[in-house]
């Protein structure tokens, strides 16, 4: 979307339909709603029925501490939309904005010259009819798992050594009053409003809890995470409706990746992700868009190699006490600080985000 308001030809390939779900916690933290708002988008996720977020609580065993949302700079609360309303929105924008987007297309491969430069890509349908396309860069926005990086062969500059894992499900029936963080010994629950009225609970835990309840079903591990964290809170879940089925996301550990280089940068999960515990996974994937958008039209590979390293220094904080969090090896008095930690680093990346305004145009 960006490139294409900025005069660039773009082809966004999805090898997914359009609108397809994603595992996701949904959570928009105050910078993605601020990026939303100051694209134009903000409207069209409230026009989708996504509700405003106007508390968030912390809930640290007994102790509860409630924030209130302050409006400014365009946001007027939180939200956290479906990933088949939010993935819509900025697709329809990329087209509006002159963006080609074609769904069904997976990258099989990449085509190099003779000095190792990325010069394109090979799509392959599901008739395994393939298409050779030239282009000046290939972004992969493909995902922790990212196929693009795998062709690439990124290498990974950084590893966290823990990984949490969560299951998590949608219920209708429960209180809209802000979103929920539940901390108790080894294990964290978010309750977070979302669109049709139905609200997000997951339940993260350790990996080796997760793995040595799986054969149990993922009920019973959802289940007795809210009752370890709040009987109170298990019992209104229990009295809601769930609509689907639950989900999981066993863990993987967080890195950071070589994200540059001749012909080719990677943006989201693909270049730098981290455990979902805090909910943040869509925020820096939209602020290292418009990072990485800006680089691509002022040009060069200093500018892509200045997107790399901003990247990285707004986003060590922030993996470092994730990962911190996603060990479970605290006690309520050390978590607290580290959201303290956090929020400092999320303030942090508002004040840049906020700089774009000021900057030159691409």
């Amino acid at each position: 979307m960006l490139l294409a308001r900025a005069g660039l030809n773009v082809l966004l390939v999805d090898p997914l339909p359009r609108g397809t779900d994603t595992l996701s916690t949904h959570a928009l933290m105050r910078g993605a709603v601020l990026q939303l708002c100051r694209w134009g988008l903000l409207d069209a996720v409230r026009a989708r029925g996504t509700p405003p977020i106007a508390t968030t609580t912390f809930h640290y065993g007994d102790e509860a501490i409630r924030i209130e949302i302050k409006p400014g700079d365009g946001v007027d609360a939180l939200y956290a939309p479906r990933r088949t309303v939010l993935d819509a929105i900025l697709v329809d924008a990329a087209c509006a904005a002159g963006a080609e987007v074609v769904h069904g297309l997976s990258v099989s491969a990449l085509t190099r010259d003779g000095s190792g430069r990325v010069r394109g890509v090979q799509l392959t349908d599901s008739a395994r009819d393939v298409t050779d396309v030239s282009t000046d860069l290939v972004i992969g926005a493909d995902g922790v798992r990212s196929k693009v990086a795998r062709l690439l062969g990124a290498e990974v500059s950084t590893q966290t050594p823990h990984t949490a894992a969560s299951v998590y499900g949608y219920w209708k029936g429960l209180p809209n009053d802000g979103n929920h963080w539940y901390y108790d010994t080894g294990v964290s629950i978010g309750t977070i409003p979302t669109n049709e009225r139905a609200t997000c609970v997951f339940a993260a835990v350790s990996s080796a809890d997760f793995h040595s309840n799986r054969s149990k079903g993922l009920e019973v591990v959802h289940r007795g995470a809210l009752e370890r964290v709040d009987p109170g809170l298990a019992s209104r879940v229990d009295r809601g409706e769930r609509t689907g089925k639950l989900r999981a996301f066993a863990g993987i550990p967080g890195f950071l990746r070589r994200s540059t280089g001749p012909g080719w940068a990677l943006v989201g999960d693909a270049g730098y992700f981290k455990d979902p515990i805090t909910a943040h996974g869509i925020t820096d994937a939209l602020r290292d868009a418009e990072l990485l958008s800006r680089a691509v039209v002022r040009g060069g590979a200093k500018t892509l190699a200045e997107y790399e390293a901003t990247r990285n220094r707004l986003s060590r904080g922030l993996l470092d006490t994730t990962d911190r969090i996603a060990s479970f090896e605290w006690d309520l008095e050390e978590v607290k600080d580290l959201h303290l930690r956090l929020s400092r680093e999320m303030k942090t990346e508002v004040e840049r985000i906020l700089e774009f305004d000021s900057e030159p145009q691409p």
